[in-house]
């Protein structure tokens, strides 16, 4: 579903990513860890073409992601040509940008009748059927100013998938979230990792989803993947020592 051949990512003169390669299986949830500053964020945002890469390759289900290549070279593509692959990749960020004027509801049905250009009846039906998956029946007509902040991160997953993405991309979705209220969006995941098999790549620092729903861990520093295994081996036996300092550090 994911390939990443040698991607390489500067912001002015600071290297972010230094060759990042990885393949990613459909419906295998892969989660990412390391300390802030190593490139993880970055990465996720270079899958949907949020951020252009400067060297390297990087598909969807076989496709180039932001250009297509003629020989040798590769052409950016259009905006809207971007747009509409994008569209098939969902993505759920730290912070929840939920339109505030909208409900919940809303929020879900919004992106399907306008870019998929679903009838507003089976936006809704399909809304109201996800606002369900993630625990929020009764507050599909409450405001986000009217919701904790547990419950605008799972209508941002709804929303995410409703557009039925072939992938899903999460950027340390509990970050900013109380700690009682991690919880409840870990478990919205987990269902998706375990239940829907959803393809998910997951940037976190929540090692207890890590182990319990990952296919796989990767490990990166200072820009590039410097070791990856199941969470058996991760948390019981990584093999470099900065995934040991990291590890003994949070865990």
């Amino acid at each position: 579903m994911v390939k990443a051949e040698s991607v390489h990512k500067r912001f002015g003169r600071l290297e972010v990513l230094k060759g990042v390669s990885l393949e990613v299986q459909p419906g295998e949830v892969v989660c990412m860890i390391g300390a802030s500053g190593s490139g993880k964020s970055t990465f996720l945002r270079c899958i949907n073409h949020l951020e252009r890469i400067d060297a390297g390759r990087l598909w969807v289900d076989g496709r180039l992601v932001g250009y297509r290549q003629s020989g040798d070279k590769l052409h950016e593509l259009r905006d809207a040509e971007v747009c509409r692959e994008r569209s098939e990749i969902g993505m759920v960020f730290q912070r929840f940008n939920l339109f505030g004027h909208m409900t919940a509801l809303e929020n879900v049905i919004e992106a399907p009748i306008r870019v998929r250009k679903l009838r507003k009846r089976d936006a809704v039906g399909q809304g109201k059927s996800l606002l369900e998956q993630v625990g929020l029946t009764d507050k599909i007509d409450n405001y986000p100013a009217q919701l904790s902040g547990g419950q605008q991160q799972r209508v941002a997953i709804a929303r995410a998938l409703a557009m039925k993405p072939k992938l899903m991309l999460f950027d340390e979705p509990t970050s900013a979230l109380d700690p009682e209220l991690v919880g409840e969006v870990l478990e919205v995941m987990k269902g998706l990792a375990l239940d829907f098999r959803t393809t998910m790549i997951v940037v976190t620092h929540e090692m207890g989803f890590a182990r319990e729903a990952a296919d796989r861990v990767l490990m990166m520093d200072d820009g590039r993947i410097i070791e990856e295994g199941t969470p058996e081996h991760f948390f019981e036996a990584p093999r470099e020592e900065r995934t040991k300092q990291f590890l003994s550090a949070i865990l």
